[in-house]
């Protein structure tokens, strides 16, 4: 996780504003988001919180972590591409300026002042996402009728699983080993190049992202290129792994 040693050093009066992760997207590290933010809040700061590889995978209460900001994206909740959400408290959504004008958000204007609509429609100007809303309102009816809970534990299950399949396998390290984690695998093969590694798992079927998953300091204070990344969900199964272990046995076997 985030070391919070350092991270208590930069806090002081001056601080205005705390920006973290919920879940590394990188290495799948869980950050105690509620005592971070209590931190935060005793220097004075808001706390933004970017919970997109959080929602997904875990129960999230906002209310309960008391973060004035938690944003999310739908392409990561078995939903459409180009739409999101920004939760945020509403005694800051009240002292908030809208970032942009048009339609929906205007309570009344004249030609010398305007007054803005009530919350949230303050910062929705225009014709929203209909169709991404639509297609979203049913994933999220799906993970529901499913339950959260459940899919969290199915994945910690396959976590431990397939964690325990590739450290079985000579040469390649796992990244990202923290007690609390969600359902990434991150490795590397020692001798060969991530990109070389994806490709070939590519062709056989399976499908891994390498590179610096836009976490190049990361990757810098590991001394590495990148990495490849699995990455679990409610649709994984055991075998799903078992095939992703064959298969890198073999683009090692091609590669060594």
């Amino acid at each position: 996780m985030l070391d919070q040693t350092v991270y208590e050093s930069l806090l002081n009066p001056r601080t205005k504003v705390v920006a973290f992760n919920h879940i590394s997207n990188a290495l799948g590290t869980i950050n105690p988001v509620k005592e971070m933010a209590a931190k935060a809040h005793a220097v004075g700061a808001a706390v933004v919180v970017d919970g997109a590889q959080a929602l997904p995978h875990a129960v999230v209460d906002v209310q309960d972590l008391d973060v004035d900001f938690y944003s999310g994206s739908a392409h990561k909740m078995y939903g459409p591409t180009g739409i999101g959400l920004l939760y945020g408290k509403t005694e800051w959504l009240e002292k908030l300026p809208p970032y942009q004008g048009g339609g929906e958000m205007i309570q009344e204007v004249d030609v010398t002042s305007s007054t803005y609509a009530g919350l949230p429609h303050k910062f929705e100007a225009g014709t929203p996402n209909i169709e991404a809303v639509i297609a979203w309102g049913a994933a999220l009816t799906w993970m529901q009728q499913v339950g959260v809970a459940n899919i969290q534990a199915h994945e910690e299950e396959l976590l431990a699983y397939g964690t325990a399949l590739l450290e079985a396998i000579p040469g390649v390290k796992i990244y990202g080993t923290a007690p609390q984690k969600a359902a990434v695998l991150s490795f590397n093969v020692a001798g060969l190049h991530p990109y070389d590694v994806g490709t070939l798992l590519d062709q056989m079927g399976i499908a891994v992202r390498t590179g610096q998953h836009c976490t190049q300091p990361i990757m810098d204070g590991f001394g590495v290129p990148g990495t490849i990344r699995a990455s679990l969900a409610a649709y994984t199964t055991k075998e799903d792994l078992d095939q992703l272990a064959r298969a890198l046995e073999r683009a090692i076997a091609v590669l060594a």
